[in-house]
């Protein structure tokens, strides 16, 4: 198997798992499994198919599950960030510090104007609005991580291929 063919099998993997998992574990307003799935494909995959994975689940999830456009919004730019600060600072904390910057920060100013469209109302809205909670699901995804990723660098089939995936 080449290693496109892995990248996109792992991606189709984490997005079910994402898709999954994230209702599962939602607390109102809270997505905290897509930040753990953004540090660990950050780390895994690098920065394309970080985000690829965080736009397919995304839709997925708005289309399934009838999450608002929030779903992309936040997890695209946590993705990105994650992998983005991963590749270059090389460790996890790294990664994290890249998540809550893009979901936590990013994400959630750039929800704002989204859901002014999308709802056609600013009333009871304002810029913040979506910040302490995005901060708050990162900071919870981002500690669930570090420990799902201090048991995954432990098997070799791991390292094995995130040697391959980010050299």
């Amino acid at each position: 198997m080449t290693v496109q063919i892995k990248k996109i099998t792992i991606v189709t993997i984490m997005v079910a798992l994402d898709v999954v998992l994230s209702p599962i574990f939602r607390i109102e307003g809270m997505a905290p499994m897509s930040s753990v799935m953004n540090i660990i494909a950050g780390i895994l995959l690098g920065p394309f198919y970080a985000v690829i994975m965080a736009i397919i689940t995304g839709v997925i999830r708005m289309m399934v599950l009838g999450i608002p456009p929030l779903a992309l919004t936040g997890a695209v730019f946590g993705a990105f960030g994650a992998a983005i600060f991963y590749k270059y600072g090389h460790h996890i904390f790294w990664s994290m510090f890249g998540e809550i910057l893009g979901t936590g920060i990013v994400g959630s100013l750039l929800s704002y104007p989204v859901m002014v469209w999308y709802t056609g109302s600013q009333q009871s809205m304002y810029w913040f609005i979506y910040t302490p909670r995005f901060v708050g699901a990162t900071l919870i995804g981002s500690v669930i991580a570090y420990f799902i990723l201090g048991r995954l660098t432990k098997i070799s089939a791991f390292k094995d291929a995130q040697s391959i995936f980010l050299h």
